[in-house]
């Protein structure tokens, strides 16, 4: 069953942004603050992740949790309106996602995957943004 976006909703969504999201934007922030140098969206790399450093081999994808499925996180829920829709859009999402990340991984680089609700402490984003930049843990501290 299909159901019909009204011009309002269609015209919300089409202002989503893709690139250069406020999300990213801090992230980015935050990475030249620990004088880690990159470049953005780069289109050479499998996946063009949002952030990348070919010579240190590093890729970062900051990810919306609504867009990209954020297991266990508030802001993730399917709509309750048009859910099957929603349903298959998010997870092929998810498995574009997974590619992705395997494909660069392939290439020999280490991939941090930031999520939208992690930016709520910056100062504990910072130190896992050092960590993965410098020593190479994708871990969280």
């Amino acid at each position: 069953m299909r159901i019909e976006t009204t011009p309002e909703r269609s015209a919300l969504m089409k202002r989503v942004r893709q690139r250069g999201t406020s999300a990213e934007l801090v992230v980015r922030r935050l990475l030249t603050a620990v004088a880690a140098r990159y470049r953005i969206n780069v289109r050479g790399l499998p996946g063009t992740p949002d952030i990348a450093n070919k010579a240190r081999r590093k890729a970062v994808y900051v990810h919306g949790c609504f867009w990209h499925a954020h297991p266990g996180c508030a802001r993730a829920r399917v709509p309750k309106r048009n859910h099957a829709f929603w349903e298959d859009k998010l997870q092929k999402n998810v498995a574009r996602d997974r590619a992705k990340r395997a494909a660069l991984e392939t290439a020999g680089f280490d991939v941090l995957i930031v999520w939208e609700c992690e930016l709520k402490n910056v100062d504990e984003l910072r130190e896992r943004l050092y960590a993965f930049w410098y020593d190479g843990s994708t871990e969280p501290l």
